[in-house]
């Protein structure tokens, strides 16, 4: 789809128009730019679309180049990807999904600013993809104070599956506001002069925006480690009471496996073994051996 920006708002047009005039934004599909060579003739750009693996801003001689893959917010689910040129009197936006021209919609839907332009238009298309971020990372935050509850409850059988799945989506978030937040910097850098002032302090509080982003992301990443802990601590404290148990019931025992041992082994000269009240005796010492250690140990609060 083609728009054209104008002072009161975007406004769709056909590709003629797209070409014919200024101040436009073209969102093409990866394939039609890299088959298609006269999209290349009529911009002037001879530059083939980089793999887009992570997000970054370059400046050139003519244009400003950028690719950007923003992480699904959702584990399992697939990322978006899109490459953008900027222009002097355009925007060139490379992408194989509809949520590019979803965005730009509804920045048209939105109170547009006064003299609105496509410098203005580049700065509030990179808000777009941010604009619920602090909410999106207050719902992560809400899942491992749940997963903590848990491990207090002893309640966690599902704990390492779900902790893990938030720590990679915490990390990837992590890293996609740090390069947001590098490409905020390229831009408000404005080696080729693209911008005036004030587009430039504008995309430099874009960047300051990505340096919280990502130092709240830094923070759930501290917490979501610190509940890692407290499960691994839950864990010890449980295998302590599970040996302390295995200790009183081996200390308990071993003195009648001792009697058991010392008189089964039956020999001819043991005077007690035909005396008549000696089975009753050794049975009287057992019960007095396992009373005794009980005691001993509750005294000693060791449950």
């Amino acid at each position: 789809m083609y728009y054209k920006i104008k002072e009161d708002g975007i406004f769709k047009i056909d590709l003629g128009t797209f070409w014919d005039s200024g101040e436009c934004v073209g969102v093409f599909k990866m394939t039609e730019w890299d088959n298609e060579k006269i999209l290349w003739e009529k911009c002037g750009i001879w530059h083939t679309v980089d793999e887009i693996h992570f997000c970054k801003m370059e400046s050139h001689r003519d244009f400003l180049y950028g690719t950007f893959q923003m992480p699904a917010k959702e584990y399992g689910k697939k990322d978006e990807l899109f490459a953008i040129y900027i222009l002097k009197d355009r925007v060139i936006i490379l992408s194989d999904d509809d949520s590019i021209d979803k965005n730009i919609i509804r920045i048209s839907g939105h109170a547009i600013a006064k003299d609105y332009s496509l410098e203005r238009f580049i700065y509030d298309f990179f808000m777009s993809f941010i604009e619920d971020e602090l909410l999106f990372l207050q719902k992560i935050e809400h899942k491992i104070t749940g997963i903590e509850e848990q491990v207090m409850k002893e309640q966690s059988d599902k704990f390492n599956i779900g902790l893990l799945k938030l720590k990679k989506i915490i990390a990837r978030f992590y890293h996609y506001y740090t390069q947001l937040a590098e490409a905020g910097d390229e831009l408000a850098g404005n080696e080729e002069e693209f911008f005036t002032e004030e587009t430039v302090e504008l995309f430099k509080m874009y960047s300051e925006k990505m340096t919280r982003l990502a130092q709240e992301t830094q923070i759930l990443r501290e917490y979501a480690m610190q509940v890692q802990d407290v499960y691994q601590s839950e864990i010890e404290i449980h295998q302590n009471d599970v040996m302390k148990m295995l200790t009183i019931v081996t200390t308990i025992f071993l003195p009648l496996t001792l009697i058991a041992g010392w008189y089964g082994m039956n020999f001819s000269y043991m005077p007690e073994l035909k005396l008549k009240y000696a089975y009753p005796t050794v049975i009287g010492i057992s019960v007095l051996i396992v009373v005794g250690s009980l005691v001993v140990f509750k005294r000693k609060k060791y449950w």
